[in-house]
């Protein structure tokens, strides 16, 4: 999926829980969204409270079945997009916030406070949190539910 993207409208969009318009405000998933869309993939919603750390690392972690496909990255030859699993001020291998992948050394994610922003994939503070990268793979069922 090469192809230039522009992000500079996303950029201080507002931090909203549950948030899926960019004119009103997004959640770390609904940001996740917006950059997949523009590369042409749509992915399944998903809700959770920013704060329900249990149910965002249960998808994650493969305990919770979301009705979708995401696929472990590597981390020397990220895709992009691709969907980065973040830990803020919980237990290791617990996630809690996500940001997406944009290539160059570069992910784009929102801060409550602050809103939409772009940083290092590479910076000390950032590589200490990530949890993990993520591809998204498509749906696990077809039309019918099978799969």
């Amino acid at each position: 999926m090469n192809k230039a993207v522009d992000y500079s409208d996303l950029i201080g969009v507002p931090f909203k829980n549950r948030g899926r318009d960019i004119k009103s405000g997004v959640d770390c998933y609904g940001l996740v969204m917006e950059v997949h869309h523009r590369y042409g993939v749509e992915l399944p919603e998903y809700t959770s409270d920013f704060d329900n750390m249990d149910k965002i690392n249960s998808i994650f972690s493969g305990r919770i079945d979301s009705g979708s496909s995401w696929e472990k990255a590597n981390f020397a030859s990220l895709p992009v997009p691709c969907l980065i699993a973040i830990r803020f001020g919980s237990p290791p291998g617990v996630v809690n916030h996500a940001g997406c992948y944009i290539g160059n050394g570069k992910f784009i994610h929102i801060r409550e406070n602050i809103g939409v922003c772009i940083d290092n994939i590479n910076s000390p503070a950032w590589r200490k949190v990530i949890v993990g990268f993520y591809r998204y793979a498509g749906e696990k069922y077809d039309n019918a539910g099978h799969s």
